[in-house]
């Protein structure tokens, strides 16, 4: 990826391992680097951090309709926004918390805060 180049398109428009393995989301996060979309830390598994942990893809977008940031998990702070190809964030019409049927009546409570 090249400072003019866009980051790669999301893989998919719900977190990846949720959607594998039966899981459930609060919000969701898209790697600037190679495009992994992941689940929030307040969602129950934490995709997104686990993801810049285990790849050392540092810099995620927040991948939430509306919201325009880039956040560091490797120094813990904002970071500074790049390209990204489309689109730019999962469907305003999909489900939050998410997927739809997935998600426990009590999904509030499992939250981490």
């Amino acid at each position: 990826m090249t400072a003019q180049a866009p980051a790669p398109a999301p893989s998919g428009t719900g977190c990846t391992e949720c959607l594998e393995h039966g899981g459930w989301w609060w919000h969701l996060r898209r790697c600037v680097e190679c495009g992994h979309v992941g689940c929030c830390d307040s969602s129950p598994a934490q995709h997104a951090s686990g993801h810049a942990r285990e790849t050392g893809h540092a810099v995620a977008a927040s991948f939430e309709p509306g919201e325009e940031w880039f956040w560091d998990y490797a120094a813990s702070e904002y970071s500074d926004p790049v390209p990204l190809a489309p689109p730019r964030w999962r469907p305003e019409d999909q489900a939050c918390p998410g997927p739809e049927g997935s998600v426990p009546p009590d999904w509030r409570r499992r939250l981490h805060r």
